[in-house]
């Protein structure tokens, strides 16, 4: 764990040397509050809450993570440093939970930075504080499968426009799911039970109690299982790479 810290500390330092964190960081806070006060309907509601807020965090994490993921293991593979980091005196397990530690952390800071918005919503009224907290670690949750996911797409690919693409894919793929018309189709196909399955594997639907401040062991356990399966099919990938 002791080296998985390391180079999650040295990958979030050198995320802030390059453009791309802040630009992140200004696109992030000005679509979450774009989209809360003026396409959400914050004034119109009348209730003091962030609903409209947390409804947009699926699409905004499905348009931005994979720019955040893109660059974990594509960049390292272009730039040739792919190679000197699998001979430092690390795991590739540890390389692998370092990384996606940074960007999740990364991730954590751009969200507690909307906390203006929050702030907002007590100087309007009497918000249930508890409710948003658990809202917040719910998003901060889904962040993680979206990069974890992102992860695995960037291990898969050396090209980083590749891995944003695949990224994305994976992303909707997990956040669709769950909607009706999916299953609609899919019930035409396979047995009811199949497509039961189907939908418990959306994001989407997960996430909507965690938005509500309803922290359901099971939601809590689908996102721990997102992120760690995907993490595990990176080090597969990274091994197999790194044999080759």
């Amino acid at each position: 764990m002791r080296n998985a810290l390391i180079v999650a500390r040295r990958e979030l330092l050198s995320s802030f040397t390059s453009p791309l964190a802040y630009i992140f960081l200004c696109l992030f806070l000005a679509l979450a509050a774009a989209l809360t006060f003026y396409l959400g309907g914050f004034f119109a509601r009348g209730q003091a809450d962030l609903e409209a807020f947390f409804a947009f965090h699926p699409w905004l994490y499905l348009l931005l993570i994979p720019a955040l993921s893109m660059r974990l293991w594509a960049e390292e593979r272009k730039t040739g440093s792919f190679e000197f980091l699998m001979t430092l005196p690390i795991a590739t397990a540890e390389a692998v939970a370092g990384k996606f530690l940074a960007a999740w952390i990364f991730a954590g800071i751009a969200l507690l930075l909307t906390g203006p918005i929050w702030a907002t919503v007590i100087w309007l009224g009497a918000p249930d504080n508890g409710a948003i907290a658990a809202a917040y670690l719910g998003s901060w949750l889904m962040a993680g499968a979206f990069l974890a996911l992102g992860s695995l797409a960037s291990a898969l690919s050396r090209n980083q426009v590749v891995a944003f693409v695949l990224a994305a894919a994976l992303g909707f793929l997990f956040l669709m799911s769950g909607l009706e018309v999916v299953q609609g189709l899919l019930r035409g196909f396979v047995p009811g039970e199949v497509a039961g399955f189907v939908a418990g594997l959306s994001l989407l639907t997960r996430f909507e109690p965690l938005s509500q401040g309803a922290l359901l062991v099971s939601d809590l356990a689908y996102f721990a299982l997102v992120i760690v399966s995907s993490l595990i099919l990176t080090v597969l990938t990274v091994d197999m790479k790194r044999a080759s």
